[in-house]
Protein backbone atom coordinates (compact mmCIF):
# COMPACT_ATOMS: atom_id res chain seq x y z
CA UNK A 1 0.00 0.00 0.00
CA UNK A 2 1.26 3.93 -1.07
CA UNK A 3 1.65 5.93 1.83
CA UNK A 4 0.65 9.71 0.48
CA UNK A 5 1.75 12.84 2.79
CA UNK A 6 -0.69 15.72 2.86
CA UNK A 7 0.95 19.07 3.70
CA UNK A 8 -1.31 21.98 4.19
CA UNK A 9 -1.84 24.60 6.87
CA UNK A 10 -5.58 24.01 6.20
CA UNK A 11 -7.05 21.50 7.80
CA UNK A 12 -10.06 21.06 6.42
CA UNK A 13 -8.09 20.68 3.24
CA UNK A 14 -6.01 17.93 4.87
CA UNK A 15 -9.06 16.24 5.98
CA UNK A 16 -11.11 15.80 2.62
CA UNK A 17 -7.98 15.01 0.84
CA UNK A 18 -7.06 12.83 3.74
CA UNK A 19 -10.59 10.93 3.57
CA UNK A 20 -10.88 10.44 0.04
CA UNK A 21 -6.94 8.85 -0.67
CA UNK A 22 -7.52 6.84 2.17
CA UNK A 23 -11.31 6.00 0.47
CA UNK A 24 -9.45 4.84 -2.33
CA UNK A 25 -6.70 2.66 -0.59
CA UNK A 26 -3.91 4.70 0.29
CA UNK A 27 -2.08 5.29 3.90
CA UNK A 28 -1.98 8.81 4.88
CA UNK A 29 0.07 11.14 6.99
CA UNK A 30 -0.49 14.70 7.04
CA UNK A 31 1.21 17.61 8.49
CA UNK A 32 0.42 21.66 9.21
CA UNK A 33 3.68 22.69 10.21
CA UNK A 34 6.14 23.30 7.40
CA UNK A 35 9.06 23.28 9.82
CA UNK A 36 8.04 19.63 10.48
CA UNK A 37 8.15 18.36 7.16
CA UNK A 38 11.36 17.28 6.17
CA UNK A 39 12.09 15.42 9.41
CA UNK A 40 8.44 13.81 8.75
CA UNK A 41 9.66 12.86 5.14
CA UNK A 42 12.84 11.40 6.55
CA UNK A 43 11.37 9.40 9.78
CA UNK A 44 7.90 7.68 7.33
CA UNK A 45 9.16 7.97 3.63
CA UNK A 46 6.02 8.52 1.98
CA UNK A 47 5.83 7.72 -1.53
CA UNK A 48 4.62 10.64 -2.53
CA UNK A 49 3.88 14.24 -1.08
CA UNK A 50 1.20 16.78 -1.77
CA UNK A 51 1.91 19.78 -1.17
CA UNK A 52 0.58 23.80 -0.70
CA UNK A 53 3.10 26.85 -1.92
CA UNK A 54 1.66 29.08 0.40
CA UNK A 55 2.65 29.38 4.07
CA UNK A 56 2.02 31.78 6.46
CA UNK A 57 6.05 32.22 8.14
CA UNK A 58 7.44 29.70 5.63
CA UNK A 59 8.44 29.52 1.85
CA UNK A 60 6.81 26.21 0.44
CA UNK A 61 8.52 26.24 -3.27
CA UNK A 62 12.07 26.85 -0.89
CA UNK A 63 10.68 23.48 0.53
CA UNK A 64 9.95 21.96 -2.53
CA UNK A 65 13.18 22.24 -3.24
CA UNK A 66 14.59 20.81 -0.50
CA UNK A 67 12.76 18.16 -0.94
CA UNK A 68 13.13 17.39 -3.98
CA UNK A 69 16.94 17.58 -3.75
CA UNK A 70 17.59 15.32 -0.79
CA UNK A 71 14.66 12.81 -1.85
CA UNK A 72 15.15 12.37 -5.65
CA UNK A 73 12.76 9.36 -5.66
CA UNK A 74 9.62 10.95 -4.34
CA UNK A 75 7.49 12.76 -6.35
CA UNK A 76 5.92 15.69 -5.43
CA UNK A 77 2.44 17.13 -6.46
CA UNK A 78 2.18 21.31 -5.62
CA UNK A 79 -1.38 21.55 -5.21
CA UNK A 80 -2.44 25.16 -4.62
CA UNK A 81 -4.93 27.90 -4.75
CA UNK A 82 -2.04 30.39 -6.58
CA UNK A 83 -1.79 29.51 -9.95
CA UNK A 84 0.96 32.29 -10.00
CA UNK A 85 3.20 30.01 -8.65
CA UNK A 86 3.58 28.30 -11.70
CA UNK A 87 5.38 30.35 -13.11
CA UNK A 88 8.12 30.65 -10.24
CA UNK A 89 10.78 28.16 -11.93
CA UNK A 90 11.49 26.57 -8.73
CA UNK A 91 7.87 24.89 -9.47
CA UNK A 92 9.55 23.05 -12.13
CA UNK A 93 10.91 20.24 -9.19
CA UNK A 94 7.77 19.28 -8.29
CA UNK A 95 6.27 16.24 -10.50
CA UNK A 96 3.04 18.42 -11.24
CA UNK A 97 1.39 21.62 -10.52
CA UNK A 98 -2.60 21.76 -9.37
CA UNK A 99 -4.69 24.78 -8.45
CA UNK A 100 -6.84 23.32 -5.81
CA UNK A 101 -10.33 22.22 -6.34
CA UNK A 102 -13.33 20.14 -4.48
CA UNK A 103 -13.59 18.06 -7.31
CA UNK A 104 -10.36 15.33 -6.75
CA UNK A 105 -10.64 13.57 -10.19
CA UNK A 106 -7.43 15.47 -11.33
CA UNK A 107 -5.54 15.08 -8.50
CA UNK A 108 -6.47 11.24 -8.40
CA UNK A 109 -5.20 10.78 -11.47
CA UNK A 110 -1.45 12.91 -10.91
CA UNK A 111 -1.55 10.59 -8.02
CA UNK A 112 -1.86 7.43 -9.88
CA UNK A 113 0.51 8.75 -12.72
CA UNK A 114 3.48 10.02 -10.27
CA UNK A 115 3.38 6.44 -8.40
CA UNK A 116 3.56 4.57 -11.58
CA UNK A 117 6.12 7.08 -12.48
CA UNK A 118 4.54 8.01 -15.79
CA UNK A 119 5.21 11.82 -17.12
CA UNK A 120 3.08 14.94 -15.75
CA UNK A 121 0.64 16.17 -17.86
CA UNK A 122 -1.87 18.81 -17.88
CA UNK A 123 -4.85 18.77 -15.08
CA UNK A 124 -7.45 19.49 -18.01
CA UNK A 125 -5.33 16.39 -19.84
CA UNK A 126 -7.01 14.60 -16.65
CA UNK A 127 -10.02 15.73 -17.26
CA UNK A 128 -10.51 14.09 -20.90
CA UNK A 129 -10.32 10.27 -21.90
CA UNK A 130 -7.49 9.72 -23.38
CA UNK A 131 -7.20 6.85 -26.06
CA UNK A 132 -4.60 4.27 -25.78
CA UNK A 133 -3.75 3.83 -29.29
CA UNK A 134 -1.88 7.50 -30.02
CA UNK A 135 -0.71 8.89 -34.03
CA UNK A 136 3.53 8.41 -33.34
CA UNK A 137 3.50 12.28 -33.53
CA UNK A 138 0.94 12.69 -29.80
CA UNK A 139 3.27 13.88 -27.27
CA UNK A 140 1.95 15.14 -24.07
CA UNK A 141 3.70 19.04 -22.70
CA UNK A 142 3.60 19.53 -19.27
Amino acid sequence: MNTILIMDEDQQIQMLYAEELFDEGYDVLTCSNPSDLMQLVDQKRPDLVIMEALFKDYDGLELLQKISHTYKKIPVILCTAYPAFKQDLRSLAAFSFLVKSSNLKSLKAMIENALNREAPRSPSQYNQKIDRHYPMNWHIFP
